[in-house]
């Protein structure tokens, strides 16, 4: 089995990175539920870094959104919050800052079944795209995401409050603000 890796062509990484400004033009909405705007730290520059996911599950009552790493633990976005868990996250016109927390091997792996079940196409399609095989149904989705090397970790963005007005997406900047390790 091989794996997919991160587009390295101008032309694919554009095109997956279309959504990014669709959000900053103000947008979000569009976009609808299912896709989130993650704004990180860049673990050694420090910088502010961007990625959209796809939501694989959420908690209205929390506000609480899981998304699934589909490169695994070579996504840039996921190595970087690893260093930096603290995070500001985009839902339509929603803004929040929060923490993200990769769950546990098992868990990820009930997450991934639980979304294959209800959105059996889209995950298929999406899990053959990364080169993982899923023809035996859900204990595949099971299995991928409980892989801690070559599976899908799935991570939660845990928002501070429940409404969080931001002021766009620059990097912020402040007293409570992590800083970059030396």
């Amino acid at each position: 089995m091989t794996f997919a890796q991160p587009p390295k062509d101008p032309l694919q990484r554009a095109l997956l990175r279309a959504p990014i400004w669709i959000y900053r033009l103000g947008l979000g909405d569009l976009l609808g539920e299912r896709l989130v705007l993650l704004t990180h730290r860049g673990r050694t520059t420090g910088e502010a870094r961007q990625a959209v996911l796809e939501v694989v599950g959420r908690n209205d009552n929390t506000g609480a959104v899981l998304v699934a790493s589909g490169f695994g633990n070579r996504s840039h976005w996921f190595r970087n919050i690893l260093e930096e868990p603290r995070v500001l996250f985009q839902i339509g016109g929603r803004r929040r800052r929060g923490t993200a927390e990769p769950l546990p091997p098992e868990e990820s792996g009930q997450v991934l079944a639980h979304y294959a079940q209800r959105h059996p196409r889209a995950a298929s399609a999406l899990m053959r795209g990364l080169g993982h095989d899923v023809g035996g149904g859900v204990r595949d989705y099971e299995r991928i995401g409980s892989d801690p090397v070559n599976g899908v970790p799935v991570v939660r963005l845990v928002p501070d409050a429940p409404e969080a007005g931001l002021p766009g997406f620059s990097a912020p900047r402040g007293a409570d603000v992590p800083r970059p390790r030396n």
